[in-house]
């Protein structure tokens, strides 16, 4: 049996189990939700019996990296139409920061300091609209029916996935088990058999010693990969299996986002949300939902196609705070929390295998999220849904979990589904990014307004292709000298460039105010509470120290959300510090250089980890 931990074969503890389920997220909670309601017959006896547990309903088991179920990051918007089906008579109140949708808006934002890189369209908007900007700031007057999530719902993902885990594990049918990274699946040819649990009481390079606990080996008749785009599971099915013809997962943004108590006297309702585009960058998209308490989640979208090679998402959310019409309300606030996370963009053209012989997949890391409306998490539940129903219907016929009876079951459902359609009319809704941000635009309109039926084309690349060198964007703006000098100066002092090029070309610095302009270090102690527990091995790895050596872009260092990756002053690969990793997965695409073996992919590696974020606000 293979799996794709770097330790030798060593003695390993087994155990049988019906059912595992790898990350606890959106998709596992529909999942879970679903199948725990027809384990059991209304006068207490199974529906179906347990293969590993005779006489039992099946045991199920899910096994989250993280080390609270509620530490999920991400305010959310959505319509919540899943959600809702699945809760009929679902009371937001009774779920800590979760609102009605009561006011939604798209704001075109200007350029209040000259710094943002503007195409002509932008500029000549900005000209054509200023007498109607207030704040610098253009309110359109409708919202487009493809974005628009009114009447929806905005929460917490973390207080919904607390709220759901507690009903969860009130039932007594499913384990949830968090601070349990999982390493790899246990694979027999293209079957799944189960997982393996990641080493304990190892270094940080991962070897073994004589205390060493190895991983046990969690044997299962099905496997339910919810680990999202940058889980080791789902990432290592789609190294054996590789992907459909015709699927790629080219698209990528980071989302950084925190939480604010506004101050008083802020006009923002509960209910408020904002979609905000054109500033800091024109590629940059930000949000801001309103929750009941005069609390709100506010943050950025840095997508893989703004080309930036030191691309910094922290200082560009700081900027788009500080925008007049923003920082008006803002002002004064405080920052209660503060996190990261990858988003995989490429939506149903990422679409990996969805199920084989002992093994299914849901949620984001399935290809669920729709790149149109820019929505996920109702569709990640949805996914989850289906397969909870199609198991049941295995499960009680007597048909073991193959892939013929999954596809069956599981994909004909998500063939059917609202899902499926909604997300074929997104799919290439955002090609027109390949070329230029105006083009980009056009696309969405175009493929939004047409239902599909119109798009602007294009051919997506992988990020490392898309990358130029610093000296290369820069150009017309920096010297090809000054940028050497402002290289060797960050070397000397072990700094990432992004601070010092975007002073050079205009962007003010950031008036930190201790409260809730903080600087990223404090961020990382006030507003992330990161934590690493001992004893595992550290999970951002170089797969290549030669390739880093020759780097000159350093993307990981530049675009690392909590500054875990640094300059190394002896040269080679960048130094990795988990105390302060965040586990948004960014540096996996945020790398301008492929492997020498596998051009598919960074020079990035990264596996299992535990801790990170200790926030249920996020």
């Amino acid at each position: 049996m293979s799996n794709s931990t770097d330790t030798p074969e060593v003695p390993r503890a087994e155990m049988e189990t019906d059912i595992v389920c790898v990350g606890f997220g959106p998709a596992a909670g529909g999942f879970l939700t679903t199948l725990t309601r027809g384990l059991m017959n209304e006068d207490g006896t199974p529906a179906v019996e347990s293969a590993a547990m005779p006489g039992m309903p099946p045991q199920v088991i899910c096994y989250e990296r993280a080390d609270d179920i509620g530490f999920g990051v991400s305010g959310v918007v959505t319509r919540g139409r899943a959600i809702r089906a699945s809760f009929p008579d679902l009371d937001l109140s009774q779920i800590p920061m979760a609102q009605e949708v009561t006011d939604e808006k798209v704001v075109y934002l200007g350029d209040p300091v000259g710094a943002s890189r503007r195409p002509t369209a932008f500029r000549l908007a900005d000209k054509a609209l200023s007498r109607w900007m207030e704040d610098d700031a253009f309110v359109l007057p409708y919202v487009p029916p493809f974005l628009k999530k009114h009447p929806g719902m905005i929460f917490s993902i973390g207080q919904f996935n607390q709220w759901v885990g507690s009903n969860l594990m009130g039932t007594g049918l499913a384990q949830i088990w968090p601070g349990s990274p999982v390493a790899a699946p246990l694979m027999e040819g293209g079957a799944v058999r189960g997982v393996r649990m990641a080493d304990q009481g190892v270094g940080k390079d991962g070897t073994l010693t004589p205390g060493s606990m190895p991983g046990m080996d969690m044997k299962a008749a099905l496997t339910v990969v919810a680990d999202g785009p940058v889980g080791p599971v789902g990432r290592h099915l789609d190294r054996e299996l590789g992907l459909p013809e015709g699927k790629h997962q080219h698209e990528w943004a980071i989302g950084m986002k925190c939480v604010v108590d506004l101050p008083e006297g802020c006009d923002w309702q509960p209910g408020t949300v904002l979609h905000t585009i054109g500033y800091p960058e024109p590629e940059i998209f930000g949000f801001l939902y309103v929750y009941p308490g005069n609390v709100a989640s506010l943050g950025i979208f840095v997508p893989s196609w703004f080309d930036n090679p030191v691309r910094t998402a922290y200082r560009y959310m700081q900027h788009w705070m500080l925008h007049p019409y923003l920082w008006k309300r803002l002002q004064g606030g405080t920052l209660r929390s503060w996190g990261a996370k990858s988003l995989q963009e490429s939506g149903r053209r990422g679409e990996p295998f969805l199920c084989g012989d002992g093994f299914a997949r849901i949620g984001e890391g399935s290809g669920s999220t729709n790149v149109l409306t820019g929505s996920g998490v109702d569709e990640a539940w949805a996914t989850g849904v289906m397969l909870g129903e199609a198991v049941l219907e295995l499960m009680k016929a007597g048909k073991p979990f193959t892939g013929e009876n999954l596809e069956a079951t599981y994909v004909a459902r998500r063939r059917a589904s609202w899902v499926e359609a909604e997300a074929k009319v997104a799919e290439k809704s955002r090609d027109g990014f390949v070329s230029s941000v105006v083009r980009g635009f056009i696309g969405m309109g175009l493929t939004g307004l047409t239902g599909g039926l119109l798009n602007m084309p294009g051919v997506p690349r992988k990020p490392q292709d898309r990358i130029p060198t610093i000296e290369d964007y820069y150009e017309g703006y920096i010297a090809q000298g000054e940028v050497r000098e402002i290289r060797a100066e960050c070397a000397r002092q072990g700094k990432p460039l992004h601070d010092a090029l975007m002073d050079r070309v205009g962007w003010p610095q950031i008036p930190l105010d201790g409260t809730l302009l903080v600087s990223h270090q404090d961020a990382l102690l006030m507003g992330g509470k990161v934590q690493a527990a001992p004893g595992y091995a550290d999970h951002v790895r170089f797969a290549d120290p030669y390739t880093c050596e020759a780097c000159r872009e350093r993307v990981c260092i530049e675009a690392c959300s909590g500054q875990a990756i640094s300059v190394n002053p002896e040269g080679g690969a960048p130094l990795f510090d988990r105390e302060k990793c965040v586990h948004c997965g960014a540096c996996i695409w945020n790398c301008s250089k492929s492997r020498p073996r596998d051009k598919e992919r960074t020079n990035v590696r990264f596996l299992a980890g535990s801790g990170g974020l200790h926030s249920v606000e996020n």
